[in-house]
């Protein structure tokens, strides 16, 4: 396995690197404590420099041929593939990850988004439109701020920077301060596909600063933002002064519902891994699993025995299904939501807010299951962002979707059935931006975000080139 980055990384601004203020952030690895590496912290200074290369790139790219944005969007995907073991490597030693995990999903999907945006490019989608006596044309927005989480780093990193320069935009990129290296590296892959200078630029640092600036630039023509609400709902409140495009995708309480006829075995496990999957800090793991009342106990019973196979442990062992907390502030987050949960009378059949056996150095956390959840409780309402799964009952099918629609969110969910017609019409009732049924796979080129609290905008394939592009009608 490759060695990941252990040095100091700087801004990209225009194409060269840069060392910004004196200040620096501490690149901490979860699973040892240990500072692995340091970032500038970025000033607004930094970010008007970023904007104004990337201002400056963006005639340039924009007038670009398509074709040749796609071929360096497919060189950008060869990239990924070629530098995998070290992208992997370096997502596990700043936030986590099971290296198994980091090799298994987190290189290969952003392989298959940037693969997927060159397809659709390449099968016409910038092709004008006629429409009457009018032609319609898709055009760059222009400067996009690219504001991306620490959970999934080169997932969501992929997922703006590619569609957006596809599209003939240029970029400033604030990747989270908490998962800086691998933007570093991704960076370099970009440059190496051939994409000229100021077209992707990179500016470290933290939300407050960085992002705010970034999200009030007036050159910035439109930021895309993937992390908490309560981040998004500030992003998008500076955005408006400008009355830049915004898109948003945010935090998650998903639902998984299991029908009556469903093999309550099988769901009970596919749930458990989906709500558990990269440390249980995804925004749309499935955290609520929502069963008949008359089967309450059975799927708490077979989920803490699922629970029991998820041992905290060394996220670069490839055996590992389950390492640590991003931070310590993180830990102490999800065990406080853990004693909640206790306090406000639900069951814990799993876990506890306790540090793991033999484990006295990183943040790691004990898979949690909680049973007789009722839908007021706080951990049925509020995103732990950790591993902690709440069972909830209900009454029958019409009861399931209420509870399943009774949150401020609405980024995924699941149904399972033995009916998939049935498990169909759930799915369609459900206000959520995506829903699998019986656990089918995800696809990177479907859209994907959120109902309500839980954003706005779609991410992956021609929805994803979609948000990334303005509409032009030229009447003759």
């Amino acid at each position: 396995m490759a060695a990941p980055v252990t040095t100091h990384t700087g801004h990209l601004i225009g194409g060269e690197r840069r060392h910004g203020s004196a200040e620096q952030i501490d690149v901490v690895n979860p699973a040892t404590e240990e500072v692995i590496a340091q970032v500038p912290s970025g000033t607004p200074a930094d970010v008007d420099a970023a904007v104004a290369a990337a201002h400056q790139a963006f005639p340039g790219w924009s007038r670009t041929p398509v074709d040749e944005r796609a071929k360096a969007v497919r060189r950008i995907a060869d990239g990924l593939t070629a530098r995998a073991e070290e992208l992997a490597a370096t997502m596990t030693a700043e936030m986590g990850t099971p290296i198994t995990f980091a090799s298994k999903v987190q290189v290969p999907n952003p392989v298959a988004i940037a693969t997927g945006i060159a397809e659709v490019v390449e099968a016409g989608y910038f092709e004008p439109e006629r429409i009457g006596n009018s032609l319609v044309l898709r055009e760059p927005v222009g400067v996009v701020g690219a504001i991306t989480p620490w959970n999934f780093p080169l997932q969501q990193m992929v997922a703006k920077i590619v569609p957006a320069i596809a599209a003939g935009n240029t970029v400033v990129l604030k990747p989270s301060e908490l998962a800086p290296l691998t933007a570093g590296l991704l960076a370099e892959v970009v440059a190496e596909a051939g994409v000229p200078a100021g077209v992707l630029n990179l500016v470290h640092g933290v939300g407050p600063v960085v992002g705010e600036a970034l999200a009030a630039h007036p050159d910035v023509a439109m930021v895309s933002f993937t992390g908490s609400t309560r981040a998004g709902r500030r992003v998008a409140a500076l955005a408006a002064d400008t009355v830049k495009r915004v898109a948003l995708e945010l935090g998650g309480k998903s639902a998984n519902v299991v029908l009556d006829d469903a093999d309550l075995a099988k769901a009970v496990k596919i749930g458990v891994a989906n709500c558990y999957m990269n440390n249980g800090q995804a925004c749309s793991a499935w955290t609520r699993l929502l069963v008949p009342a008359d089967r309450h106990d059975e799927a708490v019973e077979l989920a803490a025995a699922t629970a029991a196979k998820y041992q905290p442990a060394d996220p670069t062992e490839p055996t590992t299904r389950i390492g640590p907390a991003v931070s310590a502030t993180q830990r102490e987050r999800v065990r406080d939501y853990i004693r909640t949960g206790v306090a406000e009378g639900a069951v814990l059949a799993h876990g506890g807010p306790d540090t793991p056996d033999g484990l006295d150095r990183g943040f790691y956390v004990r898979p949690t299951v909680f049973g007789g959840v009722r839908p007021e409780m706080t951990i049925a309402r509020e995103e732990i962002f950790g591993p902690v799964l709440s069972v909830l009952p209900y009454t029958d099918e019409d009861d399931a979707v209420r509870i399943a629609n009774a949150t401020i969110y609405g980024l995924a969910g699941g149904v399972f059935s033995a009916d998939t017609d049935r498990a169909m019409a759930v799915a369609r009732q459900l206000r959520t931006g995506q829903v699998d049924i019986n656990g089918a796979a995800f696809n990177t080129s479907a859209p994907f975000g959120g109902y309500k609290q839980s954003g706005n905008g779609r991410e992956f394939g021609r929805y994803g080139l979609d948000e990334f592009s303005e509409i032009k009608s030229i009447q003759t």
